[in-house]
């Protein structure tokens, strides 16, 4: 572990312990997570905290989840919505999904969140079809690949004002490379760009450091 690493840890747990430390339940999330073999590249909780926050700056009453993993980014979005609000996390494995599911019931979430299995590509569509109210905040933490198909999605099943989250889009630093072909890079890219130019979207990125080393979020806001 570099120095820098290590500096990044001690304040992120600094930042943390004083302003979003977690909870039985979300440690229980974390654990049982880490316990089915899941990858262990869940949110931190301070990020968790920041998607917390931004949904009760939305006001949020509907969220939609694109990559569920255990649960653990779930519970702290769910836990921002009103008593008759609606989570809907989708997510590709089966096995994840079983474990989130467990999840969100230890935290009582599950009044307000489901999750859904498969491909997102295939789930997207046919919540479509279902016609729900626009969802005020779509947060993405899914293949990198389809990250611009994923905006595209939440362009659709969005308002004028909602929130779209895009994690993890520094890729190392990679995502200033043009010419890279890593299709994580490509597909980051492309949500890049189509935030950039399409007419309904205003956004911004940010790169951070911490316990999950060096990384970084999109925000766009969708305009009307």
């Amino acid at each position: 572990m570099s120095g820098s690493q290590q500096l990044w840890d001690d304040v992120d747990d600094y930042f943390i312990s004083q302003l979003s430390p977690d909870d039985d339940t979300l440690r229980a999330a974390l654990r049982d997570s880490e316990a089915a073999g899941l990858p262990q590249i869940a949110v931190t909780a301070a990020q968790g905290k920041l998607l917390h926050l931004l949904a009760q700056l939305q006001g949020a009453r509907t969220v939609l989840e694109i990559g569920t993993l255990g649960g653990y980014s779930t519970i702290w979005l769910a836990r921002a919505l009103p008593e008759d609000g609606r989570l809907i996390s989708l997510e590709y494995s089966a096995k994840h999904a079983e474990v989130a599911t467990r999840n969100l019931a230890r935290a009582g979430m599950d009044r307000v969140a489901e999750v859904r299995v498969g491909p997102a590509l295939e789930s997207l569509p046919k919540l479509a079809d279902e016609n729900p109210a626009p969802f005020d905040l779509v947060f993405i933490d899914a293949d990198k690949a389809n990250n611009a198909h994923y905006v595209e999605w939440a362009l659709r099943l969005t308002r004028a004002g909602s929130l779209i989250v895009l994690d993890n889009v520094v890729r190392g630093g990679r995502i200033a490379d043009a010419g890279s072909g890593d299709p994580d890079v490509v597909g980051t890219r492309a949500a890049l760009e189509l935030i950039a130019t399409h007419p309904r979207l205003t956004g911004t990125a940010i790169q951070t450091v911490g316990a999950k080393g060096y990384d970084g979020f999109a925000l766009a806001r969708v305009l009307g």
